[in-house]
């Protein structure tokens, strides 16, 4: 092939996709409303709670699959994140105007309690910081 039939093909594609961008353009632009009225439609508490339950297998299946030497490691970081939420749940508790608010945030502070002590249990630290004694 020459060079100039190479460019008089190239010229023919570059306009053949010209043609194909403005078609997917004029798509998007007739289909666009009715996307917009079903996410309006669309009730906020089903959103989430899909978004949820997703987070929910997502964060089962990491958890589960992590192998015991990286175990400790990742329960350091757990009880860094458990003591954030402590700091949430107390401020939620002691600055929530209504009787669930309260609630909430105590139930919140309690289950991450559990979450810190439960992580220091299972690395053992916990006995090592009541026994004097250093962790191996």
């Amino acid at each position: 092939m020459d060079p100039t039939e190479l460019a008089n093909q190239a010229q023919r594609a570059a306009e053949h996709a010209m043609i194909l961008a403005q078609q997917a353009r004029d798509l998007a632009a007739r289909s666009a409303p009715s996307v917009e009225g079903a996410v309006a439609a669309a009730d906020p508490f089903l959103f989430l709670l899909t978004i949820f339950l997703l987070a929910c297998f997502v964060g089962y299946y990491v958890v589960w699959n992590v192998t015991p030497a990286l175990h400790s490691p990742l329960m350091g970081v757990t009880n860094a994140i458990s003591s954030v939420i402590v700091v949430g749940a107390i401020l939620a508790t002691g600055l929530g105007e209504s009787l669930a608010a309260r609630a909430f945030g105590f139930l919140a502070a309690a289950l991450a309690a559990v979450n810190i002590f439960g992580g220091f249990i299972v690395t053992r630290r916990m006995l090592a910081m009541f026994s004097g004694k250093k962790r191996a």
